[in-house]
């Protein structure tokens, strides 16, 4: 009988695809607003919603976007460093791993999208805002939104499987 090596599919060979798509995806639509919108144009969608054209030099709520410029490549630095060890991990988890798989991949997409921004130029382009007056939630963009979901559901796949071993 021959010797039959079973080899495992990593997250990484199965989920690269949709990485690079919604990586794109992002990128596309942070180009179309540029080109569509002036800076800091407003377009009325909903009575609490707007697209814009703003820029942030910083990170999450601008943080540290008034800063002289620094905070770009220490961004960019994070953001490459983040990115490698997602890509690391991806390889090292096996594809059943589901949840902690996209949760690994889209949060990658989102770095990423901000991180390819911020190094051709030195912002992030941010294009959704939600409001109710006189509340106003900072803007935000497709790669936030990536971050956001990848970042839960690393915690729901943390939590399912704290719960899973404590029975």
């Amino acid at each position: 009988m021959p010797n039959r090596q079973v080899t495992k599919v990593t997250a990484w060979q199965r989920l690269w695809p949709w990485v690079l798509g919604l990586w794109w995806l992002d990128l596309l639509i942070k180009y179309w607003v540029s080109g569509q919108f002036l800076y800091t144009e407003r377009v009325n969608i909903l009575p609490i919603f707007d697209l814009t054209l703003v820029h942030n030099t910083g990170a999450a709520f601008s943080f540290l976007a008034a800063q002289g410029g620094w905070q770009r490549w220490f961004f960019s630095v994070v953001g490459l460093a983040v990115g490698w060890w997602l890509v690391r991990w991806l390889r090292n988890i096996n594809i059943n791993q589901q949840v902690l798989s996209y949760s690994l991949a889209i949060l990658l997409a989102g770095a990423l999208g901000n991180l390819t921004e911020r190094i051709v130029n030195g912002y992030v382009v941010d294009y959704l805002l939600f409001y109710w007056p006189p509340y106003y939630f900072p803007a935000f963009n497709l790669a936030d939104i990536l971050i956001f979901l990848g970042a839960a559901g690393m915690l729901l796949d943390m939590w399912w499987g704290a719960k899973g071993d404590s029975q």
